[in-house]
């Protein structure tokens, strides 16, 4: 008996990727194969050299579909000689994960996302053209005034726990038509690939309900919070000693090193981090604990515990989570070698 295997994968658009798929069908006991796809329609060939090659790299079943059929990730190469594809971030994560795998690094994404009706493009819980009262009691609400598209939220939670994907939680934001699931903890590549794999059903939840989903920093201008992808990382180092907490926060903060790290932080960084709305300036860095207003927070509890973990607070909603934890992996465990 045949199958459905969803082949999924990163494009080219820019200057925020965005996920593609489609669909092959399998005869039973045959396993997903390198297939390929047209890339001149996803900014990743030209059209006299337009075949890009999809590399299954992490399955899991499909909560949609049910059966026996998969989700299948790829990753994209060249088909000159088998490399990864310029736009194939992951396999700097696997080298990041290779290099360092001896210090465990964990990841624990909070992935902010805003819900837009289609029809006017304008975020679910605002009157149309207008606005509701300003944020306050939307974080983590309750109520037909305060919440909507808590249907999307259910759904999509079933699904990525059905998937078997490592969701850890999920809330309101402190927007009306905002929301986060939270995907961790996880080593750099898994980190990616959960998330990735989060963000397709997301975007199927989404059309199920006649919602779009937006990525955007800084989805509506003025005095309303933007959309993160708050990142909290450790390594066994961290996991054991605050003097290591500390040097890891420290690492981030060298001017170099900061320029590089908000380059691979998404798009928008200057809209979201003005230094209000819980967010330090894009051009300054600070961290502190239990300080949400700095770059990088420590928790009060790591403080207390004297071990665990911090959270860059930089990192924008529409980053890719392989360049966010190749960066955080390269950086903090090259200073805690």
């Amino acid at each position: 008996m045949a199958y459905r295997a969803e082949y999924i994968w990163i494009d080219g658009t820019e200057p925020t990727a965005e996920i593609r798929s489609k669909t092959k069908i399998l005869a039973d006991g045959d396993k997903p194969g390198i297939w390929g796809f047209d890339g001149s329609s996803t900014n990743q060939a030209t059209g006299d050299n337009s075949d890009v090659v999809l590399e299954p790299a992490f399955q899991c079943p499909d909560p949609i579909r049910g059966a026996n059929d998969v989700l299948v990730l790829c990753e994209t190469l060249l088909t000159s000689d088998m490399s990864p594809h310029p736009t194939n971030t992951r396999a700097a994560a696997r080298a990041a994960l290779e290099q360092y795998g001896d210090q465990e690094p964990w990841f624990g994404l909070e992935q902010e996302y805003t819900m837009l009706e289609p029809a006017t493009g304008w975020p679910a819980g605002f009157p149309t053209g207008g606005y509701p009262a300003p944020q306050g009691p939307y974080y983590c609400g309750v109520g037909a005034v305060k919440i909507k598209g808590r249907e999307v939220v259910e759904q999509h939670t079933t699904w990525c726990i059905e998937a078997g994907l490592a969701i850890s939680g999920t809330n309101a934001e402190v927007m009306p038509g905002q929301w986060e699931f939270q995907i961790g903890p996880v080593d750099t590549v898994a980190v990616g690939d959960h998330l990735w794999m989060a963000r397709y059903l997301l975007h199927r939840a989404g059309e199920l309900h006649d919602l779009v989903i937006t990525l955007e920093a800084k989805p509506m201008k003025g005095d309303w919070n933007g959309a993160g992808m708050h990142t909290n990382f450790s390594t066994n180092g961290m996991r054991d000693n605050y003097d290591a907490v500390i040097a890891a926060a420290e690492s981030l903060g060298g001017p170099q090193t900061i320029s590089d790290h908000l380059a691979g932080y998404g798009v928008g960084i200057e809209e979201r981090l003005t230094g209000e709305h819980e967010t330090e300036r894009f051009d300054k860095f600070s961290y502190g604990v239990s300080d949400r207003g700095a770059s990088v927070r420590i928790p009060w509890q790591v403080a207390q515990d004297q071990k665990g973990y911090i959270e860059d607070r930089r990192p924008n909603a529409n980053a890719d989570p392989y360049v966010v934890a190749t960066l955080l992996t390269n950086t903090c465990c090259a200073a805690l070698a």
